[in-house]
């Protein structure tokens, strides 16, 4: 055994991906995987210091049902009280007070291969310290927890090599660092990821919440009024775009697995979706306002999405599963369960707006294999288009209007509408199976059926239409538009206000994409001195977008305004914001008041996006 005190030698991630290779266990009699809940740490206390054992061993993994479908996979058990304790996924929690010494010891079980180990050292850090440990061989690293905050740690078998849809992210864990008085009530919520290619077309994916994938994860309990705190670990190299259903969330902390940044209060990022990048960590927490069942979920769509997102691999199809919550989704996809406190009234809809919404299908605009729309089926006026295009027609809505949407499927396949961003009752925030509460789920939008969604909009601000089922295809060929909630009495002015939705067109990877069911721009008049707001929706089915405004070579100054519909704190309102991306999921707006003339042009990447600027 070596002993490692304070620092131990660095190895970056990326230089570990480049350095290993990949091997294909071949064991028998393996130990089952424990689903880690993340509710009990390791180790245990000796005085000042939390003594943790940690041993590494190939083990059995059943991330669906328990007698499902399996992995052979690497895990950490938590040995600190018992040498045959079963190896957990996520790694086991490490969580202790701030000032703590750690004495931590990994014993790689394996004679197959070496492992190298991650994150043991005192916190903040520039960059994650690792120490490899040989065959048969074991670490002890002892160190101070330091700072308050929210952390990850890991190992990875030397004998792996990252290749293309090959993950195998099962050894990484939270580590949480709490201040000396304790922290409030909270969970600890670790995304892992291991993934296996089948062949040049197909993979075998397990994408966990806390060592489970939807629907055998845990449901989330909590009662109308409760602040939920979570300490959300992404313990894997996906970037995953975390977006919560019919609430706002705060975000208090977060981090780069090394270090944690705490937000001053009145600075808190108030999102629906927030990115979290590979081994990052956040915290945040919400009220949970409104009763109903609702979903925090990645929102790329093949990390969600059955034919994508499961390990199982047998035949997948989306017909006959439309009513099933429990099928339809797959993967990084966690139920949130909220009882009403008390008995809840529905508000009268007696003097609500009404509107129609049509769900069609034609032959292929662009690459999608089909176009399928939104058609805004404008009866009121005397008009009525029944054709559509890509995206969808956008709503235009004000706040504190009661507006009922009826949307008409007129395709021959079912569909479900979210209305992302929203707040809302649940039975209308569009999973069909799941939306509602046991004895009233909300249904699928079946073909030549119907379904009324009751929105009423408390914020202006940007938001996003979309379908929640079968979403790769029906993202990709169409289906989502944009919202624009205005203040009451305000009318839009197109002069003035720029809605931009970018969308995916076909499953094509890599993919094309769309701004506005276009990959070309039409030119803008842009008036001198006026302000301007620039809005934008991404809601392909995986990449962020970076909008820029150029002239010549060189960005111009504009300001970030609003995100996720949720105008910014003032202090933060006039940051220049020349290059900030917009994740799956997310809106942002800015505002621009151009000073000179001249001939600029909007820049949205990928795609290489262009949109001439004439400002005159």
């Amino acid at each position: 055994m070596r002993v490692v005190t304070g620092i131990v030698a660095a190895l970056s991630v990326s230089a570990l991906w480049r350095a290993v290779d990949r091997v294909i266990p071949h064991a028998v009699d393996l130990p089952i995987v424990h689903a880690n809940d993340n509710r009990r740490a390791a180790g245990s206390r000796h005085g000042d210091t939390v003594v943790v054992r940690l041993a590494m061993k190939m083990a059995r993994w059943y991330p669906e049902d328990s007698g499902g479908v399996h992995a052979d996979v690497y895990a950490l058990s938590d040995a600190s009280r018992d040498e045959s304790a079963p190896p957990q996924i996520p790694a086991p929690l490490m969580r202790v007070p701030s000032g703590t010494v750690l004495d931590v010891t990994v014993r790689n079980t394996r004679a197959d291969t070496a492992i190298w180990v991650f994150g043991l050292h005192e916190r903040p850090m520039k960059d994650f310290d690792s120490t490899r440990v040989g065959p048969n061989d074991s670490l002890r690293v002892l160190f101070r927890a330091g700072a308050p905050g929210t952390y990850a740690y890991g190992a990875w078998p030397e004998k792996v090599q990252r290749q293309r849809f090959e993950e195998r992210e099962t050894a990484w864990g939270a580590f949480v660092v709490d201040p000396p008085g304790g922290s409030p009530p909270d969970r600890v919520l670790v995304i892992n990821i291991w993934g296996e290619a089948i062949d040049s077309l197909t993979t075998s994916n397990a994408l966990t919440i806390n060592g489970k994938s939807w629907p055998y994860d845990e449901k989330i309990a909590a009662t109308v009024g409760d602040t939920l705190r979570w300490r959300v670990v992404n313990g894997s190299m996906r970037t995953h775009p975390m977006h919560l259903h019919g609430f706002y969330f705060n975000v208090d902390a977060e981090g780069d697995g090394v270090s944690d940044y705490v937000y001053a209060k009145r600075a808190r990022p108030k999102l629906v979706t927030r990115t979290m990048p590979p081994i990052g960590t956040m915290s945040m927490s919400w009220i949970a306002e409104r009763p109903g069942n609702w979903l925090f979920h990645c929102h790329i769509g093949f990390h969600v999405t059955p034919e994508a997102a499961r390990l199982d691999q047998s035949p997948t199809t989306h017909l006959g599963m439309e009513h099933d919550a429990t099928k339809h989704m797959a993967g990084l996809v966690l139920g949130i369960e909220v009882k009403p406190r008390t008995t809840f009234a529905v508000a009268s809809r007696a003097h609500a707006t009404a509107m129609r919404l049509l769900v069609q299908e034609r032959p292929s605009m662009h690459r999608a294999k089909t176009t399928m729309s939104f058609v805004l089926d404008d009866t009121a006026s005397g008009v009525t288009r029944f054709v559509g295009g890509v995206p969808g027609t956008p709503l235009l809505l004000h706040v504190g209007e009661p507006t009922d949407i009826t949307v008409v499927n007129t395709m021959e396949e079912a569909t479900a509408i979210h209305w992302h961003g929203i707040e809302l009752e649940s039975y209308s925030d569009g999973v069909s199976g799941w939306s509602g509460a046991m004895g009233r789920l909300a249904p699928v939008v079946a073909p030549r059926d119907s379904f009324v969604a009751h929105l009423t909009l408390p914020r202006a601000g940007t938001f996003i239409y979309h379908t929640h089922l079968n979403d790769i295809k029906q993202l990709t060929s169409g289906l989502y538009g944009g919202i624009v909630v205005l203040p009451k009495g305000q009318r839009f002015d197109a002069t003035a206000d720029h809605l931009f939705v970018t969308g995916w067109d076909g499953e094509q990877d890599p993919p094309h994409v769309l701004v506005n069911g276009d990959s070309i721009g039409r030119p803008l008049d842009i008036a001198l001195g006026a302000r301007h707001r620039f809005r934008f929706a991404n809601i392909g089915v995986a990449v962020e977008i970076v909008p820029h405004v150029m002239r010549e070579s060189a960005p111009v100054q504009w300001f970030l305004t609003a995100r996720d519909g949720a105008e910014l704190p003032t202090p933060r309102a006039l940051v220049p914001a020349s290059e900030i991306s917009i994740d799956v999921g997310e809106t942002a707006d800015f505002l621009w008041r151009p000073t000179t003339p001249g001939r600029y042009r909007l820049v949205i990447i990928p795609g290489l996006f262009e949109v001439p600027l004439i400002v005159r």
